[in-house]
């Protein structure tokens, strides 16, 4: 399946369950119990469409991906890598070598160009790669990785900075659309996004990534209306 006819059918699946979660959870279920939090990891990503959260937010798992790739490639370890992927899971996903860091040190001072190039690549397509490995089965490692990082740094209010899917209100340029940008999580999920710097070329990237979001969102819309 494409990534098109993959949103088709998250749309459904995360509407029905969204509905169920609403339902159940919108007031706190005790004295000790704070209202529920939760986080959507799907791929492509579908948002859930319900209140009352501020922010939803989906996976980090191409940083993580990319974090790994680097890690394997320098021989370090992995907790020293830390990754900025962002824009939209898929071809089009904007991974950052020049805010990627090893123990403090870009990237860019410890590989080569065509070595950066590799990496960014095999990042973008990661998931097929893992797909054509398991044959009749699907990516769950490093998304479970990723779902587990989130959910901790929001039980333990890490304030933990990473690039989630979150809704854009004219960060970055982009307006009403569910994007991956740098977040910080804590205690009430994606607390604020955090705008970095970007040069001309990233932010170029970064918006061919969302307008391609926002064009399966306007094909999704077709034949699913949010609610």
């Amino acid at each position: 399946m494409d990534r098109m006819d993959l949103l088709k059918v998250n749309a459904g699946i995360v509407k029905q369950a969204a509905r169920a979660v609403a339902e159940h959870a919108r007031m706190p279920l005790s004295s000790w119990s704070p209202i529920p939090w939760t986080s959507c990891a799907t791929s492509p990503c579908a948002r859930p469409d319900f209140a009352p959260a501020r922010h939803r937010d989906g996976g980090i798992l191409d940083a993580t991906r990319f974090r790994y790739f680097v890690a394997e490639q320098l021989g370090c370890a992995l907790s020293s890598v830390h990754a900025m992927v962002l824009g939209g899971h898929g071809d089009q996903m904007v991974p950052l070598p020049r805010l990627t860091t090893v123990g403090g040190v870009p990237i860019t001072e410890l590989m080569d160009a065509p070595t950066i190039a590799r990496l960014v690549d095999r990042t973008r397509k990661g998931g097929a790669e893992i797909v054509s490995l398991l044959k009749t089965g699907s990516a769950y490692y490093a998304p479970a990785a990723s779902v587990a990082d989130m959910v901790e740094a929001v039980i333990t209010d890490r304030k933990h900075l990473a690039p989630c899917a979150a809704y854009v209100r004219g960060e970055y340029g982009i307006n009403d659309l569910f994007i991956g940008v740098p977040v910080i999580l804590g205690k009430n999920g994606i607390e604020r996004i955090v705008e970095l710097a970007l040069q001309d070329d990233e932010r170029a990237q970064l918006q061919a990534s969302a307008d391609a979001v926002r064009k399966g969102v306007e094909e999704l819309n077709t034949f699913f209306k949010p609610t």
